[in-house]
């Protein structure tokens, strides 16, 4: 697992170069709009509920002693709730409307690494890939928040709460990586296979997104170039694991 999250992290070398190299960067016009627009509604967003959200977990304390503290703990995770959540959907409606201008991106980068041209493989249209990458993304939010809840109900808890802060970064990070293997996979696998090609490389998933995450941490230059970093990266590592498995599975059948 740890191998694996090294190379998801170590896709991201030279990620710049190959995109000026290959002229990439007009394809990513549309999807750093729809990053920078959604981030800025979510933002706006996040600010106006996180002092709500704190005064209504505040109302559970009954006692007037530590009422003060009680509250400013609350508004201060009620701040963590609505950033959690923020970037939850955040990166989920960006991948997912994304995704028709994503394909033409890895399969560039695949063409680039094998010489297969792209029509070589399965033939999706613009509104089959967006269908899929919404499918696919409403799926992994689902999934994502099953467990994010009760990682952030963890967070009441003193000294837990710092390795529940962990998991949610780590959770936040196979589903980003997640996203941005599928656009490679969406070619190659249906809906099904790429689920379970993910669950079998889920150290490369989270080292790609753990930068993607690192990414949104940088402002306003962040979401901007999230994507063009975190999928270029995200190929590349695909479409080798992909090779990779192909090889392994005409050598088993030979044998």
């Amino acid at each position: 697992m740890i191998k694996n999250i090294l190379k998801g992290l170590q896709a991201y070398t030279g990620t710049f170069t190959l995109i000026s190299k290959l002229k990439l960067w007009k394809y990513f016009a549309i999807p750093i709009i729809i990053s920078v627009v959604t981030a800025f509604i979510i933002g706006l967003s996040a600010y106006g509920l996180s002092d709500n959200i704190g005064r209504f977990i505040a109302k559970i304390w009954f006692w007037d002693w530590g009422k003060e503290t009680f509250t400013a703990i609350s508004t201060f995770i009620g701040g963590i709730v609505v950033i959690v959540i923020g970037l939850i959907l955040y990166k989920h409606i960006i991948m997912a409307f994304s995704a028709p201008f994503m394909s033409p991106v890895s399969e560039k980068i695949e063409h680039h690494l094998t010489g297969i041209k792209p029509h070589n493989h399965r033939n999706t249209t613009f509104q089959e890939q967006l269908w899929r990458g919404i499918r696919i993304n409403i799926r992994n939010l689902g999934k994502e928040m099953l467990f994010t809840i009760p990682l952030l109900l963890l967070k009441f808890i003193p000294v837990v709460n710092i390795f529940s802060t962990i998991l949610l970064f780590l959770l936040q990070a196979y589903y980003a990586g997640f996203g941005n293997m599928d656009y490679t996979l969406e070619r190659h696998y249906k809906y099904r296979e790429s689920i379970n090609f993910v669950g079998r490389h889920k150290g490369i998933a989270i080292g790609n997104g753990i930068v993607f995450m690192l990414f949104l941490l940088i402002p306003v230059v962040g979401v901007i170039l999230v994507l063009p970093m975190s999928v270029t990266a995200s190929s590349l590592n695909t479409v080798k694991l992909i090779e990779q498995e192909n090889t392994l599975n005409q050598n088993t059948v030979v044998v």
